[in-house]
């Protein structure tokens, strides 16, 4: 039909209204409320706390991590030209080995509760506890070199 105009059904024109007013009146980046993981209970509480531990051990590995390089790098140049240097090549593909092998362990304890609601908080908190150990390992590492 040239010449007349489109009619909007009144249904689709309430709904078109409504879905206007409730993307106006939420706010343009809703953030979710600070959660206290002192006084966590929900289990999809504890399973964000459990990832928010590990994301803190993770930070702190990469903090480590890049000190154990530094002296690891202090121990090439004090070798240099005796053909013994090599600690940093060996650290970086101790680190590259050591990543899959915590991913598959943590995946591995994850079914203990495969399927269930708490299995990311398995998973998560097995990836702190080995990454604190990895944490401390390379503390030792760092530390050790300067004896």
């Amino acid at each position: 039909m040239m010449g007349s105009k489109a009619r909007i059904s009144p249904r689709l024109a309430l709904a078109a209204v409504a879905v206007i007013a409730l993307t106006l009146s939420r706010p343009a980046f809703a953030q979710e409320p600070k959660l206290d993981c002192a006084d966590a209970y929900t289990q999809s509480d504890l399973n964000r706390c459990a990832y928010q531990d590990y994301e803190a051990a993770d930070a702190e590995l990469n903090r480590v991590y890049a000190q154990a390089v530094a002296a690891m790098t202090e121990m090439d140049e004090a070798l240099t030209g005796t053909g013994l240097e090599g600690a940093v090549k060996a650290l970086r593909a101790a680190q590259r080995a050591w990543i899959p092998f915590r991913d598959a362990a943590c995946e591995s304890e994850g079914f203990m509760a495969r399927g269930g609601t708490m299995e990311p908080m398995v998973v998560a908190g097995c990836m702190t506890t080995l990454t604190k150990q990895r944490i401390d390992d390379l503390k030792q590492l760092a530390e050790g070199l300067g004896n």
